[in-house]
């Protein structure tokens, strides 16, 4: 039934968004794992990351993607929780941990050869400026060092629903797709490697600095609640997903 929930979700909800609604442009998906054990990382600017990761792949795929969240803010209430660990399939990571390894869960997703889906960022950034990296991904590098890391940068997607905004603003998105990256002995030199793959994926394309419509960073609507920002988004994709079967009975 999960996966059942999970594969709906995907069809009639998370890809009419992303590639009717916003339009999706992918470079080298060639280079995207067909199967784990793999870890994907990029950069992180919007709550929408990780569904469009997950979208770039085929659904047959869909059950053994596994993004990296934080526990603190997906496990913070019921429906919330049930959402994020049920549909989405999230691997909760605790940032305010109290004994035990925050890496346990990643660790078995990798252990089970399922592909990992990370943001060595951390927490969501200002749109499209890259923030110092954390070190959790060269720990689990370090732990399967025979894993490959397939470094994404995503742009867009930090325009389209910034973080602290409840409204989706349509925007193109633009994917690109770095070649992989193995664990060196070495972590602070696949730190290094991982740091510089990113910025040049950055630098692949020339796009404008991202401006709100009254000239100022992306920062008005901090003190909505952010929980309703998924619902937004959900329910914007399930308004135009029932015109657009509407359309076609009419």
């Amino acid at each position: 039934m999960r996966y059942i929930l999970r594969l709906l979700f995907f069809i009639l909800v998370v890809r009419p968004l992303i590639y009717v609604i916003l339009g999706l442009n992918i470079r080298h998906s060639e280079r995207l794992p067909k199967k784990g054990p793999a870890i994907i990382i990029a950069n992180h600017n919007s709550h929408l990351d990780a569904l469009v990761l997950m979208s770039l792949l085929p659904l047959q795929v869909l059950p053994s993607l596994r993004p990296a969240a934080a526990g603190d803010y997906f496990l913070r209430n019921r429906w919330l929780a049930w959402f994020a660990k049920e549909i989405i399939g999230i691997v909760p990571v605790s940032r305010n941990y109290k004994g035990g390894n925050p890496l346990a869960g990643c660790f078995e997703v990798l252990r089970t050869d399922q592909i990992l889906i990370l943001f060595p960022e951390g927490s969501r950034g200002e749109p499209e400026i890259l923030q110092q990296l954390k070190q959790g991904v060269g720990v689990i590098a370090r732990k399967f060092p025979d894993v490959p890391i397939i470094p994404v940068f995503l742009h867009g997607l930090g325009k389209t629903l910034p973080k602290g905004e409840m409204v989706l603003i349509p925007h193109f998105c633009d994917v690109f797709v770095g070649e992989r990256i193995l664990h060196t002995d070495n972590k602070q030199n696949l730190m290094e490697t991982i740091d510089h793959s990113l910025k040049a994926l950055a630098s692949k394309g020339t796009f404008p600095t991202w401006k709100l419509a009254m000239g100022t960073p992306a920062q008005t609507s901090s003190s909505l609640p952010e929980t309703a920002v998924m619902w937004s988004v959900i329910s914007v994709a399930i308004r135009m997903n029932c015109a657009m079967v509407s359309a076609r009975i009419g």
